[in-house]
Parts: C-alpha cells; structure tokens; sequence
C-alpha cells in the first residue's frame, strides 16, 4: 500500500511576474470601499515558502494628495518604513483552495495574518515557461500596526474602518 502526499504548492523558485500581478487593499470607508494598489512589489514562492514585500512609496491611489497623505506618518510612514512585507510559515492546500499562515509587518510592527485563497496548478506559458497563479485575500486591523489615522462622521461613527482586506493576485513563474 502506498500513500501519496500532495504538496501545497509546486517545488522550486517561482517568482512574481510584476506586469500580471497585483497587490491592493480596500478599506470601507464613508459610503462605500476605497480601494489602492502598490506598483512596486516583489514576491516569490521558494520550497513552500511565500515571501512578498510592497514599497509604501508605489501607493497608488487616484488623488496624488492623498497619496500622499498615505505615506506620511499618520498612514504608513514611508519615510520610516518604507517597506511592508510577508512570509509565510504554513501553507495548506484543500483542492485548489490554499489557507496559509504566516507575518505581515506593517509601519514596523510585525504580527499573525491567516491568508485564504486558490492556487491553480503549473501550467506551460506560450514563452516556454511555466506559471502557478495565486489569488488570495486577508483581513487585518490596522490599528494593530500603529495605522490609527480617522476622521469622525457628524454622528460620532469613524469614517474609516479599521479592518482593511489585503488582495494579491499573482503569477509566479518558475526560476531554472
């Protein structure tokens, strides 16, 4: 009798490809969800391990101002901080649904995340190369990371809530 052990995520060095991926986040704020990417982000998969950074100064939002206002002292304190970044710890796999846990450092302070997602197996790419896409999805608490910025609605609620979705959408391709 033999068992067989399927990993989480495919073997070797699989790196992010930078045009067909995406790291955001979206927050209620007002009314309604605002939403933001980073456009400098790195990220790669390597012997089960899953390590991304963003680069606070690459927010981007649809007002420079706010921008801005994001990387200054009251948000993410780029100057100070210029980088939030993840690795995972574990990584388990239900089918094509993944949930991994690992630490999300954020202005400096580092703490527990559980990511959920889907993985879709390795595939060969039109360039002779091989890809896995990763979509996953975590929920923090900003004000756990020191991100304690609000402003008071005429009725005394926060206009900004203080849990934000985390969002990446990634493609990773394998490294010889």
């Amino acid at each position: 009798m033999s068992t067989i052990e399927t990993q989480a995520v495919p073997a070797g060095t699989w790196s992010i490809d930078k045009v067909h991926s995406t790291i955001g986040f979206a927050v209620d704020y007002l009314a309604g969800t605002f939403q933001g990417s980073f456009g400098g982000v790195d990220a790669e998969l390597t012997d089960g391990v899953l390590r991304g950074t963003a680069k606070v100064s690459s927010i981007q939002v649809n007002d420079p101002n706010l921008a801005g206002h994001l990387q200054a002292p009251d948000f993410f304190d780029a100057e100070r901080h210029p980088e939030i970044t993840f690795e995972s710890k574990d990584v388990r796999r239900d089918g094509d649904e993944l949930t991994i846990d690992g630490e999300i450092t954020i202005k400096g302070h580092t703490e527990p995340v559980e990511i959920a997602g889907v993985i879709s197996d390795p595939i060969n790419d039109p360039f002779g190369g091989e890809r896995v896409g990763l979509k996953l999805e975590a929920k923090v608490d900003r004000t756990k990371f020191g991100v304690d910025w609000n402003n008071p609605l005429p009725s005394g609620e926060p206009a900004l809530s203080n849990e934000v979705t985390l969002l990446a959408d990634l493609q990773l391709s394998k490294q010889a």
